[in-house]
């Protein structure tokens, strides 16, 4: 069972919040643990970008495409502007929430789970266009580096965005009270997670030029 299933289970009406002898509560120190094992994970994606970024050659010797001849800074950075702009949705809907305003609520959650796919979307398009100018998986060490770590990074999107739309189904049942915020709360910590390693990647990846 992951982290975020834990979380929604005991999530029900009625149920009191189990802590730990430290007096915190154990759905949020696992959630952190569990996001901090993903910064594990992504450090080490990251790391390996870097190392390989510079390296082009595909495997019949000839040079490939290089990070400066595929990447659309303008298009990459609207779409980065999309997905940071739904966390500000995200904090609205735990607003909402805790104020016991179901509908705002909904409205929020959807329009954050939008703006998600909105991005994944732009993502897709990325890819396209990389695979047809010659970049791939398997086109070349910085091919593979820069699908992995962004694909990956896509793939714990989606996941959000799975998660957001399970909320606003529970909601729209009425079994989202507002005594089960803090169900909100914790697909709100992986949201913002997911987002500020976006920045990193962003940052490093398109911003910093290779050698």
């Amino acid at each position: 069972m992951t982290v975020e299933e834990h979380a929604l289970e005991h999530a029900a009406p009625g149920h009191h919040e189990a802590r730990t002898s430290t007096g915190l509560d154990n759905v949020k120190v696992g959630m952190w643990s569990f996001l901090a094992s993903e910064c594990l994970f992504f450090g080490a994606l990251i790391t390996t970008y870097l190392l390989y970024r510079g390296r082009t050659l595909l495997a019949n010797g000839q040079p490939g495409p290089t990070p400066a001849e595929v990447y659309d800074i303008p298009f990459t950075s609207v779409s980065s502007f999309v997905l940071l702009m739904s966390s500000l949705t995200m904090v609205l809907a735990l607003a909402a929430i805790q104020r016991g305003d179901h509908g705002r609520t909904r409205v929020w959650l959807l329009t954050t789970a939008l703006l998600g796919a909105t991005f994944i979307g732009g993502q897709v398009y990325e890819f396209t266009t990389f695979v047809n100018e010659g970049l791939s998986i398997s086109s070349s060490p910085f091919g593979s580096a820069f699908f992995v770590l962004t694909g990956f990074h896509g793939a714990h999107v989606t996941v959000g965005i799975l998660m957001l739309l399970t909320l606003f189904g529970l909601s729209m049942g009425g079994r989202l009270p507002t005594e089960n915020a803090r169900t909100v709360e914790m697909v709100g910590l992986y949201w913002h997670f997911v987002d500020i390693v976006w920045i990193v990647i962003f940052t490093l990846v398109y911003l910093i030029p290779s050698e």
